[in-house]
């Protein structure tokens, strides 16, 4: 069998008595895109330094293509890097940027084929003679890519490549960075906090909380099929509701309304976390609903419109639904029904005090 082109076990980062990374395992099939998100001070940036060498593991080892490369500098493991801030040489030409990683030994005129080969696949042709300074940020990055892929890496990794750059720039070159991604069919694994980003690209992801894996999976498995809470709320918008499991497939949203939901797998009785996603709140009207709420905002948002909902039963909460602009999204002030259909719900395990 083909072995995964990166396969981590076990890698452990601690600074003094902080665990930063926990023993974290991942294996990832060569030629796929994998993000790492999670929130600030997770450990995705350390996970991903442990695997470019420039951090060192306190436990754990680091296979790529079935090869243990745990103790090797960042040199030794055939893996190429982009940092956040480019780091391209100032006092070089992109040229010798591009060329910087090349074995010593490499002709001129293989360096100058392999450069304008790149330059091509960047799509930065007729750049090799400029300076840094004279490149906007997305050229910068191209650059950066471009000098990263130099060495045909077996993985390439990223951290927060496009973060730098404005949003309109940013999403072209993220388009950009997965076409060529696929292209090239290079094993990628990327960090980012911007999850619309991780999203589009990636074609896993995987979740980090406090220097663990939480979940990893599809994008649409990570979004429709949150295995937690905090994944539902962390990767896109969610509401979550306190419920207690009151029957078969059916539990109380705030100890007073009754709703259906996938509870089989809980006791009645038992506090769970209620979780449905903003744009599968359906709205109904007021007349016969079980679920009354008032529109207490309203937020115009182009394709759609974020409702911010004072529910009957806890005024005191704020449920959040997203409804097409062009569908007549009520005003403020508004009483509205509120349908959960419940294929569109998760439910969680609640914890002592957890969305007491």
């Amino acid at each position: 069998m083909t072995p995964p082109a990166l396969q981590v076990r076990g890698l452990t980062k601690r600074f003094g008595t902080t665990v930063v990374v926990d023993a974290v395992d991942l294996q990832i099939p060569p030629g796929r895109f994998t993000c790492l998100i999670g929130p600030s001070g997770c450990g995705k940036t350390t996970l991903l330094r442990m695997l470019a060498g420039l951090e060192s593991a306190s436990g754990g080892q680091v296979e790529i293509d079935g090869d243990d490369v745990t103790g090797r500098s960042p040199a030794q493991r055939g893996v190429g890097m982009v940092f956040q801030s480019y780091a391209l040489f100032p006092h070089m030409s992109v040229e010798k940027n591009i060329a910087f990683g090349l074995r010593r030994g490499t002709s001129a005129a293989a360096r100058r084929a392999r450069v304008d080969a790149l330059l091509e696949t960047v799509g930065l042709p007729g750049f090799a003679k400029r300076s840094p300074r004279e490149l906007s940020g997305g050229q910068q990055q191209r650059v950066a890519i471009a000098r990263a892929l130099a060495t045909d890496p077996k993985i390439l990794l990223l951290d927060e490549p496009l973060s730098a750059l404005d949003p309109l720039i940013r999403e072209q070159l993220r388009d950009e960075l997965r076409a060529l991604q696929r292209r090239l069919a290079v094993t990628t694994v990327m960090v980012t906090h911007d999850q619309a980003e991780a999203l589009a690209v990636a074609d896993d992801l995987a979740v980090m909380r406090s220097g663990r894996i939480e979940q990893i999976g599809s994008p649409e498995d990570i979004y429709n099929r949150p295995e937690t809470a905090f994944i539902a709320s962390f990767v896109g918008a969610a509401n979550l509701i306190p419920a207690d499991v009151c029957g078969l497939g059916a539990v109380r949203l705030w100890g007073r309304v009754e709703t259906p939901a996938p509870s089989a797998s809980f006791t009645v009785g038992e506090s769970v976390t209620f979780a449905i996603r903003p744009e599968a709140v359906r709205l109904v009207s007021a007349d016969d609903a079980r679920i009354k709420a008032v529109v207490a905002t309203r937020s115009f948002a182009g394709a759609m419109v974020r409702l911010e909902l004072a529910p009957e039963h806890a005024p005191e909460s704020r449920l959040m639904a997203d409804i097409p602009a062009f569908g007549g999204a009520p005003e403020a002030g508004a009483v509205v029904g509120l349908e959960f259909p419940s294929v569109r719900v998760r439910v969680f395990p609640r914890s002592a005090g957890e969305l007491a």
